[in-house]
């Protein structure tokens, strides 16, 4: 385990998946069906799906080719919030919040090109998975939990459509279609 991957592991302690239902739940509710929150919501599920689809594959070519598709979702998603979502939560007061949330999925980025270069079969390429899947749903149980659903409770009706049109056109420039679910 290199370094980089005792950091991820150590400052991203895993929640009980008990918090995470109850964030994700808390977040559900929250959100309008299309909105800004609620597409997030489902590439987060996109996420989830494509971290077991790396692991279910049987083979070294498969195990790339889900790599390649899981890594799409995550930087479409990555670049959509950090250019429409975070800047919206630094003008919202979470300043900090959004500097952490660069922070990480920079982090899972440089990751994920790591990972790239493991052999697909090998137990290093599946130890780093995890530890990059372990980063992800602590980054998406923080957004659940309180950044996302404090945003909301901010923005004004005004700002929600524009978050919304935004997040949307951000992540289909990057990913070609609004969901791969």
């Amino acid at each position: 385990m290199s370094i980089i991957d005792r950091f991820i592991a150590a400052v991203t302690p895993p929640e009980r998946d008990e918090a995470r239902l109850e964030a994700r739940t808390k977040a559900t509710g929250a959100a309008m069906p299309g909105d800004w929150l609620d597409q997030i919501l489902q590439h987060h599920m996109d996420l989830e799906d494509g971290f077991a689809a790396v692991k279910a594959a049987s083979d070294g070519a498969s195990r790339a080719a889900e790599l390649k598709k899981l890594g799409l979702i995550l930087t479409g998603h990555a670049i959509a919030e950090e250019a429409v979502i975070y800047p919206a939560m630094a003008d919202e007061a979470q300043k900090g919040h959004a500097g952490m949330g660069y922070d990480e999925q920079a982090l899972v980025k440089v990751q994920m090109a790591l990972l790239e270069k493991l052999n697909p079969m090998s137990q290093d390429f599946l130890d780093k998975l995890e530890h990059i899947e372990g980063a992800v749903k602590h980054h998406m149980y923080q957004e659940e939990g309180n950044w996302f659903l404090d945003l909301k409770d901010s923005a004004s009706v005004a700002d929600e459509a524009m978050l919304t049109q935004r997040y949307a056109e951000e992540y289909e420039r990057y990913v070609g279609a609004p969901s791969l679910a």
